[in-house]
């Protein structure tokens, strides 16, 4: 494996308690085995309450073999001292008995009392404890796991989400487990639990980290995958949600946002849960597209969508390029005005754009009967300019003011104010370029 994840800080949770004190004791008819019985149940608690585990195997083995109807409260127990024995052992041989002892207890459990679905999270996480780095055992512990979401809908636990896609992971690179489209599956299950805790409040930052960084350690995922593997299945099955959302989600995490499945995908997305940013991706897919009137369309549901002046000051800077294009410029000097309502820091940017939008609009703005006013819309570049601090603008804007003999030629002085007239509609102050 090519790193090791620590989940350990992840795994919080709380046990199922001792239980010295269970309802339905079972005692053997036959009075010497009762006997016995008592004599073993006081002695491997005494033992346990003193943390003398391997002490209380004995007594409580003895128990499990020959009394095993007796009380629930032995395989409650039961965990408790197999796992305190497999801490006490140095012998590494006895800890692995030790420990399969405790998965033992767990089954017989569930075999006698068929409450399963009580503890079986616990047992899960015994075993990703004992298992994790045992090729032959790791399969196992992932199918406790497994067996906790089919007996409960989910892993109750956030913390231990990690934990089993941990093993998800050993028992893919192990033993080839799993198909890539298998793991990707139980990778969205996962994290689809980490929002759910989330949204109720919880802080799973981490486990969504450790999630994301095993998924990255697994080498499953690249622009290939995306666009060959899940952008046919996508095709084939448009009202997938959940597939359009897995590419979306893959190609922005794996920055193939250049393809056609990422292009195909956010827009099943953004058909389906509009948010912000969607709908301006498209947009600004849309005018790399030059398919402006959509780039338009789009801006201006993400207008609708945004929810911060910080987001409206972008998407309407966004339109105002995106009306610009189509030859709206009216349009578009009102959009990128608009921006400043919101962002007043984007003042050079702004009036750059709308200074731009002047320089091109000679031609669409020419006459034919007047130079002086044909030129007049330069002056409105110059004045945008200087408002957004663009020394160079203003120098090339001001190349192409009208000449002092074509004021003198025309009837104008310098100084005097016209109106350039067109869509650019500003009064200027006349000024010549000699």
């Amino acid at each position: 494996m090519k790193a090791k994840i620590a989940l350990f800080g992840l795994l919080s949770f709380v046990f199922v308690g001792l239980a010295q004190a269970q309802e339905g004791w079972n005692w053997p008819s036959d009075e010497k085995m009762e006997s016995k019985a008592r004599e073993y149940n006081a002695a491997y608690n005494d033992y346990m309450k003193a943390d003398q585990f391997i002490q209380a195997t004995k007594p409580l083995h003895w128990l499990l073999v020959n009394a095993p109807d007796l009380n629930e409260a032995i395989y409650i127990n039961g965990v408790t001292v197999y796992d305190g024995a497999s801490k006490e052992t140095t012998d590494e041989a006895q800890k692995k008995i030790y420990q399969d002892s405790v998965m033992t207890v767990y089954n017989l459990r569930g075999e006698k009392y068929d409450n399963t679905a009580s503890w079986i999270e616990n047992q899960a996480y015994y075993a990703y404890n004992y298992y994790r780095g045992d090729k032959d055992k790791v399969a196992d512990a992932a199918e406790y796991f497994a067996k906790d979401i089919e007996l409960n809908g989910e892993i109750n636990t956030p913390g231990l989400v990690p934990a089993y896609f941990d093993l998800v992971y050993r028992n893919y690179a192990y033993n080839q487990a799993y198909s890539d489209e298998e793991v990707l599956e139980i990778y969205d299950a996962l994290y689809a639990r980490l929002d759910k805790a989330e949204a109720a409040g919880g802080d799973v930052s981490g486990q969504k980290t450790t999630l994301d960084q095993i998924l990255v350690n697994m080498e499953i995922i690249d622009c290939d995958f995306i666009q060959n593997k899940l952008a046919p299945q996508m095709e084939a099955n448009p009202s997938d949600i959940a597939l359009a959302k897995r590419v979306f989600q893959y190609s922005v995490q794996y920055k193939c946002t250049s393809s056609e499945a990422f292009t195909k995908a956010l827009e099943i997305v953004d058909n389906d849960s509009p948010t912000f940013s969607t709908s301006q991706v498209r947009g600004m897919r849309a005018m790399q597209s030059k398919e402006h009137a959509k780039a338009e369309e789009m801006f201006n549901k993400a207008l609708e969508l945004a929810e911060n002046d910080g987001q409206r000051a972008e998407v309407y800077y966004d339109l105002a390029k995106a009306q610009a294009q189509q030859g709206k410029k009216s349009s578009a000097r009102q959009s990128a005005l608009k921006v400043l309502d919101f962002d007043s820091s984007k003042t050079a940017d702004v009036w750059n754009f709308i200074g731009s939008l002047y320089m091109g609009s000679s031609a669409d703005c020419r006459g034919g009967q007047s130079r002086v006013k044909d030129y007049s819309v330069f002056i409105a570049a110059y004045e945008a300019f200087a408002k957004a601090g663009n020394n160079s603008g203003m120098a090339n804007a001001k190349a192409r003011f009208p000449s002092k003999e074509e004021l003198f030629t025309e009837g104008y002085q310098e100084g005097q104010t016209i109106n350039t007239g067109c869509w650019v509609g500003q009064s200027v102050t006349l000024r010549t370029r000699d």
